[in-house]
């Protein structure tokens, strides 16, 4: 994590703003009259979940914590820096020589893999090979723009196609090697492609770089059925949830993770809207999967499969949350008077049993209403224990009935609330025909242990530890910033090209990347000649955090220096409006909120906000036929 966004995770920046100007709430979002030019209508609105602002009136600005204090301190960017770094208690000091390098190479990795993504996906959208692949994407109801959204990809059956393909591209077999997409045996020192002849998806870490795949194979006698990336420098699959970068947006606003078994499962649920859904990868949840999960939500629904595999997984991930989670410790007393604590569950985990064959990627192909009411009608963990424990049971086998009791006391005791707990003692006693004094009685046996052993202090959480949040997407951003830096006289003719598409010229706040966008703001302050960047003092007048990446970025070799200025001017044009794309259809949806909750709120702004949408709307299509002229 770089200093920056420890600093941007550190800061909430609805404190920051509302500390210089008063913010109203309204539903998820704050506003207030823009600071920055005269109004009567609130139109400057501050997005929580973003940690973004935008005013949505005569400005039509909008951007980060940092952009918002220089804006209004009239700071540069390296002050912004130091003065929101103090306010956050971050500490700025130059990277290390072998932290810069650690940053290089898992820079390098992301760009190999992205860059590989890609030729996946032309490979399916074109290659003749993969005709069979694009009728099963069909098959199981994928549309275009799921396609899309996560970039599914054809590997060749060639055992050398992608090392070829990366390797003209400037990448090193031992880069390959190291980024999981060639095997190496030691016998023969031979490599190649780890893929061949299989569906390919995209594995990504929250912050949606592509760190990883995980590959079907359509071939009846091919095995395994799935092949994932090994574990490299940036993918673990203990540590990494499938589609996390999608759903953690929608599993905080609806403060809820549906956690299902496969990637399907999860491209379906995006496709059909239910966006707050992961994939566990592997067999059962992990405690490091768990504690990401819990970053953003308490609530969790596991939705696996109902065959005995399934259940068993069910079971474990149970266990394993039991163990992960923040626990809420209250004091237990014992007949001596001594104290202990007691954990109870800080978090609610429910069950969505599935019905008997179906899984999540038939069941929402098929009937999302039907998967929408499961969820609702997801059981609490103790109540599928006592599902689960009680399946051929004999009530009249004492030992049976006590194992049963000994089973289900550890998630009892996890239960926080004491009327639901006190609910379940009668629930199991009735069950297995107990009298329920006797169950009460193993339960206080329990806890008097527990109360028995050494005093237990709730865990100290660690002071001010920050909280990774999403880092924007930078891979067009920054490949655009490298065009203008290493060809500096492009810049006008871009400009240009951009007025005769009926575009703005760039701007500072086509980077949504702090980072990238700090770099330009900078670059465009000093330099007075368009023609001629001062590279020297560029350097003066950035943090020294920042020098690594104006270095990544000036020696950037996917740049050809023997393109001529016209393709070089074509091509940065196209990422140009590639990231405008991006940035409006954000926007659009942003708005698309706000007008709703102006409108169930009966707010005079509901017409204000549907106005700017539809502003928005005819510059997302100007935008996109721009690019469909390139």
């Amino acid at each position: 994590m770089s200093v920056i966004d420890e600093v941007k995770d550190r800061l909430d920046i609805v404190e920051v703003i509302s500390s210089y100007i008063p913010l109203q709430q309204a539903g998820r979002n704050f506003k207030a009259l823009c600071p920055f030019h005269s109004e009567k209508t609130p139109s400057f609105v501050v997005f929580p979940e973003s940690q973004n602002w935008h005013c949505f009136g005569a400005c039509s600005e909008g951007g980060d914590v940092f952009s918002f204090v220089m804006k209004w301190e009239g700071w540069d960017f390296r002050t912004a820096l130091e003065e929101m770094a103090q306010r956050a208690g971050v500490e700025l000091r130059p990277r290390t020589p072998a932290q810069k390098e650690a940053e290089e190479k898992a820079d390098r990795l992301r760009e190999l893999l992205d860059t590989c993504a890609r030729y996946y996906q032309h490979l399916l959208l074109h290659a003749p090979e993969a005709q069979k692949t694009r009728a099963y994407v069909t098959e199981r109801g994928l549309n275009e723009e799921s396609i899309e959204r996560f970039t599914l990809g054809y590997s060749l059956p060639g055992w050398d196609s992608a090392r070829a393909y990366l390797i003209e591209r400037g990448y090193t077999v031992e880069e390959l090697i190291e980024a999981g997409a060639l095997v190496h045996r030691e016998d023969t020192q031979r490599t190649y492609d780890r893929f061949r002849d299989r569906l390919m998806i995209p594995i990504r870490d929250r912050d949606g770089y592509v760190i990883g795949f995980g590959a079907r194979t359509l071939d009846p006698k091919g095995v395994p059925k799935y092949l994932n990336s090994p574990k490299t420098s940036l993918f673990d699959k203990s540590h990494t949830l499938f589609g996390l970068d999608l759903a953690r947006k929608a599993i905080r606003r609806e403060d809820r993770a549906i956690i299902v078994e496969g990637y399907m499962d999860v491209m379906q649920a995006q496709q059909a809207g239910f966006a707050n859904v992961v994939a566990q990868m592997g067999t059962a949840l992990t405690e490091q999967q768990l504690k990401q999960l819990q970053r953003y939500t308490k609530r969790l629904v596991l939705a696996l499969d109902p065959d005995a595999a399934g259940v068993q997984a069910t079971l474990r991930g149970v266990e394993v949350a039991r163990e992960t989670l923040e626990q809420e410790w209250e004091p237990v007393f014992d007949p001596r008077g001594l104290v202990g604590y007691e954990g109870r569950l800080g978090a609610e985990i429910r069950i969505l049993q599935l019905p008997p064959g179906q899984d999540p990627d038939d069941l929402i192909r098929e009937a999302p209403e039907r998967w929408k009411s499961l969820i609702e009608a997801a059981v609490p963990v103790v109540d599928f224990y006592i599902q689960i424990l009680m399946k051929g049971l004999n009530v009249d086998d004492s030992k049976a009935k006590a194992q049963v009791v000994d089973e289900l006391l550890p998630v009892l005791q996890a239960v926080a609330n004491p009327v639901e707990r006190s609910d379940y003692v009668q629930k199991i006693a009735r069950t297995l025909q107990l009298d329920v004094r006797a169950v009460q009685s193993r339960l206080n046996s329990t806890a008097r242990q527990s109360a028995r052993r050494p005093a237990r202090r709730p865990p100290s959480k660690a002071q001010g530890a920050p909280t990774t949040l999403a880092e924007a997407e930078a891979d067009l951003e920054g490949h655009c910033l490298a065009l203008f830096l290493q060809r500096p006289s492009i810049l006008a003719q871009i400009n240009e090209t951009l007025q005769q598409e009926q575009q703005e010229p760039l701007q500072a706040h086509d980077f949504q990347d702090t980072t990238y966008r700090a770099l330009f703001t900078v670059w465009q302050t000093l330099a007075e000649d368009k023609n001629h960047i001062p590279i020297d003092r560029l350097y003066e007048h950035l943090p020294t955090d920042l020098h690594q990446h104006l270095d990544r970025l000036l020696s950037d070799d996917k740049i050809d220096p023997a393109l001529a200025d016209e393709q070089v001017v074509r091509n940065a044009v196209l990422t140009m409006l590639r990231l405008r794309e991006r940035n409006l259809k954000r926007l659009g949806r942003e708005l698309s909120i706000l007008t709703q909750e102006a409108q169930e709120a009966g707010d005079v702004r509901a017409e204000q906000y549907a106005a700017a949408w539809r502003t928005h709307t005819e510059m997302l299509r100007r935008t996109q036929q721009a690019l469909a002229q390139q």
